[in-house]
């Protein structure tokens, strides 16, 4: 609002022009409320206070304050700098005192009742936080929310176990797995909270318009089998290759090769099978087990064999039998790109491929992906930014068609990238004009209805988003189901205001930060940031935010977590909701995520560092 204060002005002007600035802003954050009039009139009761509260909240981050805020600190008075949850109960309290300090009366005009007491703020946000997603766990204020994989729709067990280590609700992904299996994950989680005196929330993530990549061309089968080696390269062991015959549509297992003819009906232990495999190279294999319709062999020499590899049964010196190897599954396939290269997103269902290159390597034709969501080719314009994989592989795009958008590659996480199905794709410079529910969303909400107590709307982006769902549930009877705004594009950050303001027209409403795409579509560099604005705005408005994406995530996967992964847990204090994503350590990681978060209660709440005594601090 103004520079700072020099040197050897008088105490009384400090104060008289402090006091001044805040009886300004007191004046604008009132008069929000006649702006913002028709919008805070359409929130449900339960959410009134709370929306003024954030209108007030808005008037006063129009303003830059920072010089007023070193200046209430100078004075000794509070810095504003915790105001979210009561913002007309601090302007007045540090108002009224300002007024005391120059001996004066406070101005009639400026007196009014505070719609939120000091009290109140906190308080609100906790019975919103428990109206959406249940109490919180004795020891904590935060809730653990928990992905489920797809195992946890056959292995009750696995739920039970969840639920026993703190899990507080359940996250279903309606981009995976079918109705069927999430009945069976509802059902199991219903029998462990009665077996264990617990209760957990369900919440359903509806797919959304994600924009993806679609499937990459497979390669020719093929199977591999290698001996043992030590570290310097020397022979350690036989690898054991099995030959079985052929079964059609037969799962194989590693090492197992499928094949036609009569070899196998002719096999003994001691004779010897020979090939030339896909690289033209000669092997000879010693079968040193037999049984019906199949024989165990050794091999000292690493071998690649493909569909139709001929087979010879050996005997001594005589062939005896012969064989030819069946049908193998198809191999995934990757697209390799790097910086520079040229790739070309196709519109539909198209199998993507790496560029043709001409025998000097020269590329004859770019790589392409396709694209089945049309809806990004009539929205994109050339220079606009595209990310894919979570934003491991950048470009810029050069030209649109109706059918094609051509990508120069920016940069590539490692150098070389591998680009394969399913990647998202995020274009943080477009305005995509798509509809925020598909009709797999609105049949997912059917069953949500039955089974859930919460429904997440994936990439919302606009007001009308949130109306639409509003209306949907309306519809079919399910206004009970709560509503998580998943914030994770640029455009959803940039009007988070206005989509609160909306989804607090709904009696429960949570905001999950889901920071991998939002990462993407604003900067890794912004992310702090933006995730820092989100906790604020929210924090105004009474609504529980959820922490997402990526939390402890080497411990999920890998059974250890980085140092920066144990630091950002310990930050998710400050949401009423943190969020694990599946892995094979995941109860580990919940076990390891309810000690942080139960250790940092007592140190931090929202913004406020809470002092508690330390016992280090009688170590002098």
């Amino acid at each position: 609002m103004r520079s700072g204060t020099k040197s050897g002005k008088s105490r009384d002007a400090i104060l008289r022009r402090v006091a001044l600035d805040v009886e300004q802003i007191r004046k604008d954050a009132v008069a929000i409320e006649d702006e913002l009039a028709d919008i805070l009139r359409r929130t449900s009761p339960e959410h009134r206070l709370g929306a003024r509260n954030l209108a007030h909240y808005l008037a006063v981050r129009r303003h830059d304050i920072r010089d007023l805020q070193r200046e209430l600190c100078q004075i000794g008075l509070s810095s504003l700098g915790r105001m979210e949850a009561h913002v007309m109960a601090s302007l007045d309290a540090v108002f009224d005192i300002l007024c005391f300090l120059q001996k004066i009366a406070v101005p009639k005009q400026s007196k009014r009742i505070p719609p939120i007491k000091f009290e109140q703020g906190n308080a609100f946000l906790a019975d919103h936080a428990n109206a959406i997603m249940g109490p919180p766990p004795a020891e904590c204020k935060v809730r653990i929310m928990v992905t489920m994989p797809s195992e946890a729709a056959t292995e009750p067990s696995f739920i039970y176990k969840l639920l026993a280590q703190g899990m507080n609700i359940m996250r279903i992904n309606c981009a995976h797995d079918t109705p069927d299996d999430w009945v069976q994950m509802v059902a199991h989680l219903r029998q462990a909270e009665k077996a264990l005196g617990r209760s957990c929330k369900v919440c359903f993530d509806l797919a959304g318009p994600k924009v993806r990549t679609w499937l990459v061309e497979p390669a020719e089968g093929v199977i591999k089998w290698r001996p043992q080696r030590n570290r310097l390269g020397q022979f350690g062991a036989p690898a054991l290759v099995r030959f079985v015959k052929e079964v059609p549509g037969a799962m194989l297992e590693s090492g197992v090769v499928p094949i036609r003819g009569d070899l196998l009906a002719k096999a003994k232990v001691g004779d010897f099978v020979e090939l030339l495999d896909a690289r033209a190279r000669a092997h000879t294999l010693r079968i040193i087990g037999v049984s019906t319709d199949d024989c165990l062999c050794q091999a000292d020499h690493t071998a690649y064999v493909t569909e139709g590899v001929e087979l010879s049964l050996r005997r001594k010196r005589k062939i005896v039998g012969t064989g030819t190897v069946g049908s193998l599954p198809l191999s995934p396939q990757t697209i390799l790109l790097k910086p520079d290269d040229i790739l070309d997103v196709v519109k539909g269902e198209i199998l993507g491929r790496n560029a043709v290159r001409d025998d000097k390597g020269n590329v004859v034709e770019p790589a392409i992906v396709g694209c089945p969501l049309s809806e990004v080719f009539s929205s994109v314009r050339r220079g606009e930014r595209i990310f894919f994989d979570d934003g491991k592989i950048a470009g810029t795009i050069q030209s649109v068609t109706k059918d094609r958008i051509k990508v120069k590659i920016t940069g590539v996480a490692g150098g070389v990238a591998k680009l394969g199905d399913e990647k998202g794709i995020n274009l943080p410079d477009t305005d995509l004009k798509l509809q925020a529910l598909s009709p797999k969303d609105l049949s997912d909400l059917a069953f949500m209805a039955k089974h859930g107590d919460m429904v997440a709307m994936s990439f919302v982006q606009k007001p009308k988003d949130i109306e639409d769902l509003i209306a949907a549930l309306k519809h079919l009877d399910a206004s009970h189901l709560g509503i998580v705004l998943k914030i994770e594009t640029q455009r959803g950050f940039s009007c988070l205001p206005s989509l609160l303001l909306t989804a607090m027209q709904h009696s429960a409403v949570a905001v999950m930060i889901a920071r991998g795409d939002l990462g993407v579509e604003v900067g890794f560099e912004r992310l702090s940031e933006v995730q820092e604005e989100i906790l604020w705005l929210c924090e105004a408005a009474h609504i529980p935010v959820i922490w997402a994406t990526q939390v402890l995530e080497s411990l999920a996967k890998g059974g250890m977590p980085s140092r920066a992964e144990v630091t950002d847990a310990a930050m998710s204090t400050r949401a009423e909701c943190v969020m694990l994503n599946k892995g094979p350590y995941i109860l580990q990681t919940l076990k390891f995520l309810r000690d942080v978060l139960n250790r940092m209660e007592s140190h931090q709440e929202k913004k406020t560092a809470m002092l508690r005594r330390l016992s280090i601090s009688k170590a002098i």
